[in-house]
């Protein structure tokens, strides 16, 4: 059999294809997302917008959005995307061409990440659709203010924004240190509160 684990630099060795919670660091991880670019790399900027800075920004809308909501799942929020560590982020349209592949190697590896960080390895279905709410807010921000999209185009793909997420959202890029450091501490901070 070919191998299937990646060698991480805590110097855990992470099976792709059957992932346990015991391989899992969150510096790993840190470091991994900020340096997977959104977009393809495809953003304005001196700096790739990462999937590391995406996913704080995604935290900071669901708490926007959910005011009141459990540490647990703005813990959750953070680590949505925590498997484009190992498997790099692809566009949407990408991985619907990949089809159901794409999508186990996902499920398996967010329900390890969520185990080793005290969350159930399958999140409420209300806590994902509420995740992915704000991770098309997200979504939506960058597309206008770093990816090039015209304001028709940004809402004729992810939808209307309402104009306090514009006001209240600012993209800013930065360097993939900085980016990993303020991941790890809001991870920090998260699991702090639980």
């Amino acid at each position: 059999m070919k191998r299937a684990w990646q060698r991480m630099l805590s110097g855990r060795r992470l099976d792709l294809l059957d992932p346990t919670p015991v391989d899992i660091e969150i510096e790993d991880i840190a470091h991994g997302l900020a340096f997977v670019a959104r977009w393809n790399g495809q953003t304005f900027g001196d700096w790739p917008y990462s999937v590391a800075e995406h996913s704080l920004l995604v935290e900071q809308i669901f708490c926007h959005q959910n005011p009141k909501i459990a540490a647990k799942w703005k813990l959750a929020a953070l680590l949505h995307d925590a498997p484009e560590y190992v498997l790099g982020d692809m566009i949407s349209p990408v991985k619907a061409a990949i089809g159901e592949g794409y999508g186990t190697l996902d499920d398996r590896l967010i329900a390890a990440v969520h185990i080793r960080f005290g969350l159930p390895a399958a999140l409420p279905v209300r806590i994902k659709r509420a995740i992915k709410k704000a991770d098309i807010v997200s979504a939506r921000l960058e597309a206008e203010q770093i990816a090039g999209f015209s304001k028709v185009e940004a809402d004729k793909v992810f939808g209307k924004l309402a104009p306090e997420y514009a006001e209240t959202f600012k993209i800013h890029l930065r360097p993939p240190s900085e980016v990993r450091t303020d991941y790890t501490a809001r991870h920090e901070a998260l699991l702090s509160e639980l």
